[in-house]
């Protein structure tokens, strides 16, 4: 299905974070802006050339994990994610619960006719900022065959950033990538120790090796280093490298995302 969306290129997929959601501590009140805001990103996504778009709820921090994730939430993200699909029907569309809600998010996959979901955390586990983390795939596989949302692929991270991976020190980062594919995803995701990190790019020829789906980098890929790492991997998620000056929660910078694409398809 990867290859069958983006006909065998590399995509290159922008984040759109919504700011906190009804339930979350910073909620400020004001919906209508919220989905104002992540229009807005969508557009200067789109416009400056992205493959796809991806949307989640990055700033309901402090984040609850799992079944914790309340209703609210994703009542609210698959509302924008909505609005999103109604804008702009032709784009490629993600979707991302934080902390690793995974089903929530492939309900609002199903909801919004969205492409595919990210998940923090399909195999083994860690110890993320709020708290243990499991591995979510033999639930979530059986719960998008369950809802008839097979068509909509699922984006695995191994060893993701924000967390504590001591619990699984005694395996290597290729037998954890190992471990996504065999999970049944349809790519995995490396990211560095935090957001805007980029992972240590002489790992990434080890973990690409030997998979046989697609590996994405998932934080840290930049103007700077994307000579370096675009020609090891298979596509790439960007939130905070299209953001004005790098900061998370500016609005992305649509001349940013133009010479970043620009930048991709010189490098190859």
């Amino acid at each position: 299905m990867f290859s069958e969306l983006w006909k065998n290129k590399k995509p290159i997929i922008g984040m759109i974070h919504l700011k906190a959601l009804p339930g979350a501590p910073g909620y400020a009140g004001n919906l209508d802006k919220i989905y104002d805001l992540a229009l807005a990103d969508a557009e200067a996504l789109i416009e400056g050339g992205v493959d796809a778009v991806q949307i989640e709820n990055q700033f309901d921090t402090p984040f609850l994990v799992g079944s914790d994730i309340g209703p609210e939430t994703v009542a609210f993200l698959t509302a924008a994610a909505a609005k999103v699909r109604a804008y702009f029907p032709e784009i490629p569309l993600g979707i991302n619960v934080h902390l690793n809600g995974p089903e929530m998010a492939l309900a609002v996959a199903k909801a919004a006719d969205a492409q595919f979901i990210r998940c923090f955390n399909l195999m083994n586990a860690y110890i993320s900022n709020s708290g243990y983390v499991g591995a979510s795939a033999p639930a979530l596989m059986r719960y998008r065959r369950a809802i008839d949302a097979e068509k909509i692929m699922i984006f695995g991270d191994f060893q993701v950033k924000h967390g504590s991976h001591a619990i699984t020190a005694d395996r290597s980062l290729a037998e954890k990538a190992h471990d996504i594919q065999t999970s049944g995803a349809d790519a995995a995701i490396l990211t560095g120790t935090a957001t805007g990190i980029a992972p240590d790019v002489n790992l990434i020829g080890g973990v690409r090796k030997d998979l046989k789906i697609p590996l994405l980098i998932g934080s840290g890929l930049n103007e700077n280093n994307i000579s370096r790492i675009w020609p090891k991997v298979d596509g790439a998620i960007v939130g905070s490298g299209f953001k004005k000056e790098g900061i998370l929660s500016e609005p992305v910078d649509r001349e940013k995302v133009r010479n970043f694409v620009l930048q991709a398809k010189l490098v190859g």
